[in-house]
């Protein structure tokens, strides 16, 4: 039997996907990792990995992190909630860029043409764990180097898979998307709220 939630722990630092459970109606508290936590590690690429395959490990890795968080921290059981997304340009994975020369070099390769976001997002209730992906295209107009050169000074690149935000002035670039644009943002709305249904999560 499915563990019955009035709230989910969300293992993410993201504000984008707090207020998209807020969209949802969905209570949340926050289970984030502690200082002893080396959560940058577990988005490590390995060598050869496609992207969709990439995003799928490292949200179930994440997922395995919180659920052991959860146990060490001896908190009240209920449903956790963790998320990843990339994007993916062919089978090269973009992820968060490392410095402003990481970001710009990023921008200036999705400029101009079609890439893909994929965001994962796993449920651990009390005996199963559910997953899905959703997979939006997304394409740049070509973008002139002085406008990128901008975008990455201004900050906004950094802590972001492909190094931009749809929901910053980086929507000005976009000619089109086909998918979610919630995915996009990180947390796909649509797949999420079957998850919670599937986990007993009451919203």
């Amino acid at each position: 039997m499915a563990l019955r939630s009035e709230f989910v722990y969300l293992a993410s630092q993201s504000p984008r996907r707090r207020e998209l459970l807020d969209q949802l109606g969905v209570r949340h508290e926050s289970l984030l990792a502690g200082p002893d936590e080396d959560a940058e590690a577990l988005e490590a690429t390995r060598a050869g990995e496609l992207p969709a395959a990439y995003v799928e490990r490292v949200t179930l890795a994440k997922l395995r992190a919180a659920r052991a968080r959860l146990k060490s921290r001896g908190l009240p059981a209920a449903t956790i909630l963790c998320a990843d997304t990339t994007v993916a340009l062919g089978r090269r994975i973009l992820g968060k860029p490392t410095d402003a020369a990481d970001a710009l070099a990023t921008l200036r390769l999705l400029s101009g043409r079609t890439h893909r976001v994929i965001t994962a997002v796993a449920l651990a209730g009390a005996r199963r764990t559910h997953i899905s992906a959703s997979v939006s295209s997304v394409r740049f107009a070509v973008i002139p180097d002085a406008e990128l050169a901008r975008y990455v000074a201004g900050g906004e690149p950094f802590g972001k898979a492909g190094a931009y935000a749809i929901q910053s002035s980086a929507a000005a670039w976009i000619e089109r998307i086909a998918g979610s644009y919630s995915g996009i943002m990180g947390l796909p709305l649509y797949e999420t709220a079957v998850l919670l249904r599937q986990a007993g999560v009451h919203f």
